[in-house]
């Protein structure tokens, strides 16, 4: 026999997976069977646990293999077609020991000897009908099959073998579905306890605010849960998780198979006989002896104690009419009791709860009311002309919420959604609900550039320091005839505020400025920030008119400036000596080409008194200029070294400037 555990315990995560607890009555060895999604074996072998509460024990746990139904057919020794099951299975089990009923007569058992058709005569016709023959003690009797009323397998390992077949058949009618059999040992009636983890759908919130100007906002909390498996879900305790503990699918159901090393059968010739050597002496040999390790199996860990908490329900709202507030407040008695599990929060609903498979259902965790007031929240990035009208909401109701979307009612009218951040207890947030045209904001933008406060002069480069300075004004004008609490987020870059009034509240990204405005007001802000700005300049190509600004704009002192003058002039006097050398140089390829002509004309000239004397002439051109290269060469050397000292001389002083001004801002 099996039994089936109902549910009597359902934990629902955010993470994606639920928690569930199974509790029944179980007799003697009987067996228990769960069917399971194929995905969600995993997390069953993962976190199953059973537990026999009465003294009895869990001695297996068995479950569906992976194998393709035709390979788990092919293992079982029955076969029973499509068409002529009956015939086929009693033809299959030849020699199998049965107990028959025929009609109203006395039940006859015997061993089964096969199955024959036989002619039978009916009016004035004959048919074929089906006959098995049983071998009764020492006798052979045939009963006709059609009239046999029961038929039962007395041989056990028959009977099991037919069990397998079917059971198999009939899981693979759900191709999704793994049957797991738990098997219990004991005596008597028993109480079973099974529980385990399986993908589940995040639950998920959604909330009522209801705003009142004489009383609190009452802020209603309902939770959406979908069971999406095969089973009801009857009167069961259900508990709500907000949180994200650690979750993860490990593949625990396919076979693994570790790849071993194959090892080849070493074969050899057939030995030749041996003749031993005559030994000299004897010599004693160490043995060795196999050492044995034995480890003890892991202790089991200890089941964790389930989490509980509780969470009242909550009533519907009126649908209508100035009584809303009255009747949600008197429509159930709020009694919530909560617990923090760690960083985890439970919601308990305190009733049970019913929901079918394939349904969703909304569930009330919460009613109660909590501090805040309607504000406006202007953010210029969301809209650019008027503010959100918001909640300014403070979480004074004790619980976690979790994040959702959120419906807002006020003077018994629908007046806008908004979506909640999950908030921790005494948390606040802004819930803005619906844009506030009865406020116009507008906006001017100026960027400048403040005075230099600080110039610094290293390694020959001038640095001034300065502000970059950025006005924002808002100009705002409250046209509702009633006065509003009015928040204004300017967002922060990384500048610093500078005469500006201290903001309300700072986020991360935003100053948060609060105005109070009276009805019909044009109140207008200014916020003022700066950031530091710095130029540089290179001493290694100024001139004399950029010294005399620095100079009067007091980024360097006179005696610096003078400084710079004879650098400057120092610098010059270098760029003298190169102008020299280069018209040296120039002069000596000029040269160059002059003697490569005279050389070509002497090479012409032929023999005679006229060419000699011609030929005189060049040779002391020649020499003429031999001479000059000679000036050139020692002059370009001396500017060389004169050059090198300036240029050393100007790097030097360069290198050697420091200074440091602070300015007034």
């Amino acid at each position: 026999m099996s039994s089936v555990l109902p549910i009597r315990r359902v934990v629902l995560y955010k993470h994606g997976v639920g928690y569930f607890e199974r509790k029944g009555k179980v007799s003697g060895n009987e067996a228990l069977n769960l069917d399971f999604k194929a995905r969600d074996m995993n997390d069953v072998l993962k976190s199953m646990t059973v537990l026999d509460l009465s003294g009895g024990s869990v001695s297996a746990v068995s479950y569906d293999s992976t194998k393709p139904l035709d390979q788990l057919l092919q293992e079982a020794t029955i076969r029973i077609p499509e068409s002529g099951s009956l015939t086929a299975l009693l033809g299959q089990i030849k020699g199998a020991r049965v107990r028959v009923r025929v009609g109203g007569k006395e039940p006859v058992e015997g061993v089964i000897v096969g199955l024959e058709s036989l002619a039978v005569v009916e009016g004035e016709t004959s048919v074929m009908r089906p006959f098995l023959s049983l071998l009764v003690g020492a006798s052979l009797r045939t009963f006709d099959l059609l009239e046999i009323a029961e038929l039962e397998f007395l041989d056990d390992a028959v009977r099991k073998d037919l069990e397998f077949y079917l059971a198999t058949v009939l899981s693979s009618y759900k191709k999704d579905s793994k049957r797991m059999s738990i098997l219990t040992s004991g005596t008597g009636e028993r109480e079973l306890f099974v529980s385990y983890v399986v993908e589940a759908p995040v639950w998920k919130t959604s909330y009522r605010i209801l705003l009142d100007e004489q009383k609190p906002p009452l802020l209603q909390g309902w939770a959406l849960v979908d069971n999406t498996g095969d089973e009801d879900w009857v009167s069961v305790d259900l508990a709500l998780i907000a949180g994200l503990p650690v979750s993860f699918v490990h593949d625990l159901y396919n076979p693994r198979y570790m790849k071993r090393p194959v090892v080849q059968v070493r074969t050899e010739a057939a030995a030749a006989p041996v003749i031993p050597e005559e030994a000299y002496g004897a010599e004693g040999g160490d043995g060795g002896e196999m050492e044995k390790a034995f480890f003890a199996p892991p202790a089991p860990a200890p089941a964790a104690a389930p989490m509980r908490a509780m969470v009242s329900s909550v009533g519907g709202m009126a649908r209508k009419g100035g009584r809303m507030r009255e009747a949600a407040e008197k429509s159930v008695e709020v009694k919530t009791l909560t617990k923090e599990v760690g960083d985890l929060f439970e919601y308990r609903v305190d009733h049970p709860v019913t929901v079918h498979r394939n349904q969703s259902a909304l569930v009330p965790i919460l009613q109660r009311p909590f501090e805040g007031r309607r504000v406006l929240l202007y953010n210029r990035t969301t809209r650019e002309k008027n503010p959100m009208a918001c909640i300014e909401m403070k979480n004074t109701a004790g619980l976690t919420l979790e994040g959702g979307p959120v419906t807002v009612m006020e003077a018994d009218t629908y007046v806008g959604e908004a979506m909640l951040d999950t908030m921790k207890p005494d948390d606040k947030r802004f819930v803005p609900y619906a844009v506030e045209l009865s406020c116009v904001v507008s906006v001017e933008d100026r960027v400048e550039d403040g005075p230099v406060f600080r110039a610094v002069v290293s390694r020959g480069v001038l640095s001034v320091e300065y502000y970059h300075l950025r006005r924002t004004r808002y100009f705002v004008r409250n046209k509702a005839p009633r006065p509003a609490v009015f928040f204004l987020e300017h967002p922060r870059t990384g500048w610093e505020l500078r005469e500006t009034p201290e903001p309300a509240e700072t986020t991360e990204g935003f100053w948060r400025f609060k105005l109070e405005l009276a009805a019909g007001a044009t109140p207008e802000l200014t916020v003022t920030e700066r950031s530091r700005g710095i130029r540089q300049y290179a001493f290694t190509s100024i001139n004399v008119e950029e010294v005399s600004f620095f100079l009067s704009s007091h980024y360097i002192d006179s005696g610096l400036a003078e400084s710079l003058r004879e650098i400057i002039a120092l610098r010059d006097r270098v760029t003298t000596l190169a102008q020299e050398a280069q018209h040296l140089t120039e002069e000596r390829e000029q040269v160059f080409k002059d003697q490569e002509r005279i050389r070509s004309n002497i090479e012409s000239l032929k023999t005679g008194a006229s060419q000699r004397d011609l030929a005189e002439r060049f040779v002391t051109k020649l020499s003429e200029q031999e001479n000059r290269l000679d000036a050139i060469s020692e002059a370009l050397e001396r500017l060389s070294e004169e050059r090198k000292v300036a240029s050393d001389e100007v790097a030097r002083r360069l290198y050697a400037l420091s200074y440091s001004a602070d300015l007034e801002t």
